[in-house]
């Protein structure tokens, strides 16, 4: 990093590229005071904000001492700048109390390239489009020229955008070799749509920014999660074979078990996200809030786990930090003060869609060791669990809500999701199961790196539609790994199956497909079970799934290799192909396949009723998995029937004995 400073002018440039300046020209910060107004229906927020004034400020005072600069902007706001060798932190004052928008604009090209910002499931370059950040529902369909999500949003407000994510972070990385990150949970806007600069608006003036660069992607990636902490390696049992997602009672689900087990299907774990108990809603079969297991559904639970682990499987279940108003947990809570309120001091009730719940006040300690003992480790751990969904986060309402902290809802909304993560990180590693447990998340923010073992991509749509599909999925996870959350996966077929959307075989087993090639296999039934397609079903599907777990399993020690990469150096599982092949400008362009640690490279089938598909393999030589045939640099059409997704492997790669006894096996 190196700073240059004159009279009234400064710039901030790292290997010859200008990141920030402050000239005649080009003014750095703007500041302002706005009015916002937030509506949240469901976990969807409509977000309006009324902005009174916006000024431009100039550089008054600059003060250098060493390689710390004192910026002085119109006696409005102080920013210090600190350089150590490839890091510039920017520490910033706020003079003017009066002020609650904060503007800083960060210098650009046309060819440059912008990657993160969390999860992000439509776009993995983010050049030429304004993202907010601000955690939700991700929304439904996800594109305003569908008919799914036009009907999502007039009926339920919930159509979705974008740039709508349970996992959005202030944090990018820049092809110019550099990362930035935002040190605010405010609402915040990340502003591509310039050639020639970024601008980034802060709904609060921010505490700092800081700024890192390196050599290389890898260099990158250590810094940044270096920064935020690392994921620890999955549990070596997730490796051996496919997570089921099942639910109905103990009858039902290890009767399926049984069924699966016989066809063949090798199975690491149950997932059954109602061990609690059900709800019946307009939009499905929904969960009773109360995270106790059910002793009419699933009666005798912990010995029946018991059982599953002298089989060699594992039970999973499922949790999220609100607790339903007619639920016993949910009276003990209220008893002693542990929910957030009204600012009257009232009950704060948050309706999740014909069930109301209370808001477990994570700010306040007492609250949040409650949770973290006498309901996680109590009624999950303690009864044998091996792991679960720590599901939502990002419902943290902003309107008439009081917290313990006293800290507002509208800065304390983005940092929800990392207090959830650390509560249920704290759980485990009291109970010394640290790689032992596994729970997955869907929700995130700045921090959520060290304390989510698993990232889980959500509610996707029963379909192959780009915004909100299988597609999705493959972004979501590629962007994700670019913020430093570099372990994730998706429910196999989606989840979300609304107004005659249903998921079919085919789906499923492209979904499958990509799976296999993924840290982990795990199924979901999704919303409205009956009515869609269900691996169970169908004998064929049964054996096609057999065969890819199968695949995924003899892949073992590769993934566990990679994991452990990720975990190490935070370099992601899933990864786009620029980072190995930074010169490639198609490696850029191609955000629908993906990198599967350094030596696989998959181009998942994301369309209906295609038996060929188009692949980009970058400069190396490539051998098709399941032909043998080799493959240069360049665009190939490739045979893909289902149960043969296209997949390709470096030809030396160490790991090679692996690939060939797939192919020989598999094939």
């Amino acid at each position: 990093m190196e700073l240059t400073i004159n009279s009234h002018e400064f710039s901030l440039s790292h290997n010859g590229h200008i990141i920030l300046q402050h000239n005649e020209n080009n003014p750095l910060v703007f500041v302002g005071v706005g009015e916002e107004n937030v509506e949240m229906y469901r976990g969807n927020f409509d977000i309006e904000d009324y902005l009174i004034e916006r000024v431009k400020l100039d550089l008054t005072v600059i003060e250098q001492s060493n390689s710390v600069v004192n910026l002085n902007f119109d006696n409005q706001v102080e920013i210090k700048v600190s350089i150590n060798e490839d890091k510039a932190t920017l520490d910033i004052k706020q003079i003017n109390n009066a002020l609650n928008r904060f503007f800083i604009r960060v210098n650009s090209n046309k060819e440059e390239r912008f990657f993160g910002l969390g999860e992000q499931m439509s776009y993995l370059n983010l050049k030429g489009r304004n993202f907010p950040i601000f955690t939700s529902e991700p929304g439904v369909g996800r594109d305003k020229t569908t008919y799914i999500t036009w009907r999502s949003d007039v009926e339920n407000k919930a159509g979705g955008d974008y740039y709508n994510s349970n996992f959005p972070q202030p944090t990018y990385i820049s092809s110019n070799l550099y990362f930035l990150h935002l040190n605010s949970t405010a609402y915040s806007e990340f502003n591509f749509k310039k050639d020639n600069f970024a601008e980034i608006e802060v709904w609060e003036v921010p505490s700092q920014i800081i700024i890192e660069g390196g050599n290389s992607y890898f260099d990158i990636l250590e810094k940044l999660t270096d920064y935020f902490g690392r994921q620890p390696e999955l549990p070596d049992w997730i490796y051996n074979g496919l997570i089921l997602g099942l639910q109905g009672g103990n009858e039902r689900t290890f009767r399926l078990l049984d069924e699966t087990l016989e066809k063949g299907i090798k199975v690491s774990g149950v997932w059954s996200q109602d061990w609690c108990g059900k709800r019946v809603t307009s939009f499905g079969k929904r969960l009773q809030w109360d995270w106790v297991f059910h002793k009419e559904m699933y009666p005798e639970l912990p010995a029946k786990i018991d059982e599953l682990h002298q089989r060699g499987i594992k039970f999973l279940g499922y949790v999220n930090p609100y607790l339903v108003n007619d639920g016993e947990l949910y009276k003990e809570g209220k008893e002693h003060g542990y929910f957030a309120t009204k600012h009257d001091g009232s009950d704060y009730l948050v309706d999740f869609g014909e069930f109301d719940c209370g808001v477990v006040d994570l700010t306040n300690p007492k609250a949040y060791d409650w949770f973290k003992n006498e309901v996680i480790k109590k009624h999950s751990i303690d009864i044998g669990m091996d792991g679960w969904m720590a599901d939502f986060g990002e419902y943290l309402p902003t309107d008439d809500i009081k917290l313990y902290s006293g800290r507002s809802a509208m800065i304390e909304h983005n940092n929800w999701p990392v207090l959830w993560a650390k509560c249920n990180y704290d759980a485990v590693k009291e109970d010394g199961k640290l790689g032992e447990i596994v729970y997955f998340m869907r929700a995130g923010g700045a921090g959520s790196q060290k304390y989510c073992p698993l990232l889980w991509a959500g509610d996707q749509s029963v379909d192959f539609s780009l915004h909100d599909g299988l597609a999705s999925t493959i972004v979501g996870a590629l962007s994700a790994g670019m913020t430093g959350c570099g372990l994730s996966h998706s429910d196999i077929g989606g989840y979300t199956s609304l107004f005659d959307n249903t998921r079919t075989k085919e789906l499923f087993l492209r979904w499958a497909e990509m799976s296999a090639f993924t840290p982990v296999m795990r199924t979901h039934e999704g919303n409205r079970p009956d009515t869609n397609f269900q691996y169970y079903q169908d004998g064929d599907c049964m054996n096609k799934l057999a065969r890819l777990v199968d695949v995924y399993v003899m892949m073992k020690d590769y993934i566990k290799d990679i994991v452990k990469e990720n975990a190490q150096k935070g370099i992601p599982v899933q990864r786009p192909m620029f980072i190995h092949y930074a010169d490639d400008n198609e490696a850029y362009e191609r955000q629908y396949q993906y990198l599967f640690g350094p030596d696989v490279l998959v181009a998942p089938v994301h369309e209906s009723e295609k038996t060929k598909w188009e692949v980009y393999l970058p400069d190396d030589i490539w051998v098709h998995l399941w032909s043998g045939k080799e493959y240069t640099k360049g665009t190939h059409e490739v045979d893909a029937p289902l149960g043969y997704p296209p997949v390709f492997y470096k030809k030396g790669s160490k790991y090679q004995s692996i690939f060939e006894n797939i192919k020989e096996k598999h094939a």
